[in-house]
């Protein structure tokens, strides 16, 4: 794939205005953004990054147009796993809710420079160690089981999930550097009595800036399994990062129902570590397997199967936990009116059992139409 030096100028410009469109009409006025406000801009932000797709398929042909849209979904539903860490770092510093757009678009911003980082590195190890994709698809591979024990853990005993504990790099900004009580506004320096000092919104936007970083060592490895266009990689990540600020307001505190997220991200994430490995086995260099020769007794998935897995994996995820949500909430309707039942009949059953109740009722009606 030959990207022209303006086809990067125009990505580059294309972010940029996002970030600007950002800046200036949600951030730069702090508010609480509503359901209908952010699913129109999740909206235009996924129209967005399908319109760039459909570039590439003119500009480049069907297979680079393919590899964009397979890596943009695994991106897309991975990023909807980093929101589960987003909402609860963000409830663990306690952030105002007016203020969250702009800790998440400058953790946004943050995560966009070190992933550039990450895919230049990922291209010059591709280029030079064809060996690294072992590593790659065992990384993913872990990282899919890990995905897999996180799904069965029982939903009522979340304490692992749901308390926030810093990184040691916060831990130690935090012990070195002043910081405020508490929130200054929007702040993140504020300057008081002759001191300088971060405010938490600093000590968040950092948190969540340092936490990509290991967001990334998944990400990274797995959209180099379905491209290895550094062009395509970051666009995908660019486009599939940019839509998180809206996305977190528009399914924030509907996460839970997504039950069986995990389910779907260790299907995915398993089958590219599959796919990973079994690449590396067809441009094999490494000596002691198979004498440094060419492995290729399992065929390699094409790119047309690896994008009809990820979206199988992606739809059966939602539906499933769609059937459950609901599956839930009629057990909980059910439940609620068994008690309000049982309660009627103890109250009944306890007016039957007192005799005298009836005539008590009807003694006090009596007093009260005589007192009028």
């Amino acid at each position: 794939m030959d990207v022209h030096a303006l086809g990067w100028l125009a990505l580059g410009a294309v972010i940029l205005v996002m970030i600007a469109i950002d800046i200036v009409g949600h951030v730069r006025t702090p508010h609480e953004p509503t359901i209908g406000e952010a699913a129109r801009w999740s909206v235009a932000y996924i129209a967005m990054a399908l319109v760039f797709g459909l570039v590439v398929w003119a500009v480049w042909g069907g297979d680079y147009g393919t590899e964009y849209f397979a890596g943009y979904i695994t991106e897309k539903a991975l990023s909807i796993d980093n929101l589960f860490v987003f909402v609860i770092m963000i409830s663990s510093f306690r952030v105002p809710r007016r203020y969250q757009q702009e800790v998440l678009l400058a953790g946004i911003v943050i995560a966009l420079v070190l992933r550039l980082v990450f895919i230049l590195a990922g291209a010059a190890l591709i280029e030079n160690f064809s060996w690294v994709f072992y590593f790659f698809g065992a990384w993913l591979l872990w990282t899919a089981v890990s995905q897999a024990r996180e799904g069965v853990e029982d939903p009522e005993d979340s304490s692992a999930t749901e308390e926030y504990r810093p990184s040691g790099f916060v831990r130690a900004v935090a012990r070195v550097v002043p910081m405020t009580d508490g929130f200054v506004g929007g702040k993140v320096v504020h300057r008081h009595a002759g001191r300088t000092m971060i405010t938490p919104m600093m000590l968040c936007i950092i948190a969540i800036g340092t936490a990509d970083v290991m967001f990334a060592v998944d990400s990274i490895p797995a959209i180099y399994s379905l491209t290895r266009q550094p062009y395509l990689v970051f666009a995908a990540n660019a486009f599939s990062l940019l839509g998180l600020r809206q996305l977190y307001f528009l399914i924030d505190g509907l996460l839970d129902r997504l039950a069986y997220l995990h389910y779907g991200l260790a299907a995915i994430l398993g089958f590219i570590g599959l796919k990973l490995i079994v690449h590396a086995l067809h441009t094999n260099e490494v000596p002691f397997i198979n004498g440094g020769r060419e492995v290729d007794v399992v065929p390699e998935p094409s790119i047309q199967v690896s994008l009809g897995v990820i979206v199988v994996a992606v739809l059966v995820t939602v539906v499933a936990s769609a059937v459950r949500s609901r599956t839930d909430s009629r057990q909980v309707q059910a439940t609620t009116s068994s008690t309000q039942q049982d309660n009627l009949d103890h109250r009944q059953a306890s007016r039957t059992a007192d005799p005298a109740a009836p005539a008590e009722a009807t003694s006090r009606a009596q007093s009260a139409r005589s007192a009028q």
